[in-house]
């Protein structure tokens, strides 16, 4: 075994590795935006539709006064009570194609991804599509974990009668989003290696992911430290996008409506491209971990 390494140290050698093979984050950028961009155009077509629907009818509330919270938190509860049926039928029939759609594209994707990234490596999309399925369902747990929680935090501090404590309930939802998407980054790594295993050891999905809990202390060690990084990070992306995409705001008078539109798609292109480039850069450091540590698991 090599000597000691941090993971945070290697992964800006790793960063450069990507940087000089542009093709590696072109292919992670296509992939994706050939499954992300349809389907938002579906989706915002479908938004189109329903914000009409619900601006026809009489039921409809008034716009929100953001001027008084306590109006404005129980003028959003009667927006989302009037959205709710209609994106729940829409949820009924795209979130399941979305679903299939999204581990067929990831399969052929990170399957070619990581073909090319290493030489020699087998071609595998279906046993591919079968850890994307895998990372996918984890992901729902998660998901459903943390509306489960937010819902509770709801009940807790939106009482039927008095006041709602929107101090305490803005601080429980801070705390349970940052607390589940570091439980993501702690849970998903044997997911996320499980293609690296799956490469390697050339072995079934399955027995990749069993293989993923038994690579030995020190590398499992270097797997959590850079699943918690690539978490961070995103985070970092996120806040950084939001700063990118507020800072014309004080000039929307000068600037008018569609600047701040394209500033903002262009903010969120920025998030995306980014987080692509950093998802090769994890891949990439998965297999040089393997071959520092060179576990026989």
């Amino acid at each position: 075994m090599a000597a000691p390494a941090r993971g945070t140290q290697l992964l800006v050698a790793h960063m450069g590795t990507c940087f000089r093979r542009p093709g590696l984050v072109a292919l992670e950028v296509l992939w994706k935006w050939s499954f992300g961009v349809p389907l938002l155009a579906v989706v915002l077509a479908h938004a189109r539709r329903i914000r009409e629907a619900v601006a026809a009818s009489p039921q409809a509330p008034a716009a929100v006064d953001f001027s008084n919270p306590w109006t404005a938190a129980a003028q959003i509860a009667a927006l989302g009570h009037a959205y709710e049926p209609h994106i729940a039928a829409l949820l009924s029939w795209l979130l399941p194609l979305a679903i299939v759609g999204w581990v067929l594209f990831s399969g052929v994707g990170r399957a070619a991804l990581l073909a090319w990234m290493e030489r020699g490596a087998r071609f595998r999309p279906l046993a591919m599509m079968a850890l994307q399925a895998a990372h996918l369902a984890l992901l729902a747990l998660v998901v459903v974990g943390w509306a489960r929680s937010v819902a509770w935090a709801t009940a807790a501090h939106f009482p039927d009668a008095g006041e709602p404590d929107l101090v305490s309930y803005s601080a429980w939802v801070i705390f349970l989003s940052l607390g589940f998407f570091t439980l993501w980054a702690l849970l998903s790594w044997p997911l996320a290696v499980a293609p690296v295993v799956m490469l390697k050891q050339n072995c079934s999905p399955w027995a990749a992911l069993g293989h993923s809990f038994r690579l030995g202390k020190a590398f499992t060690a270097k797997l959590v430290e850079i699943s918690l990084v690539m978490g961070i990070v995103r985070l970092a992306l996120l806040v950084l996008a939001m700063v990118f995409s507020a800072v014309p705001l004080p000039f929307r008078d000068e600037l008018g409506q569609e600047t701040l539109q394209t500033v903002a798609l262009a903010a969120v292109a920025f998030y995306f491209l980014a987080s692509d480039f950093f998802q090769v850069v994890r891949l990439r450091s998965f297999l040089e971990f393997w071959k520092i540590f060179r576990t026989d698991c």
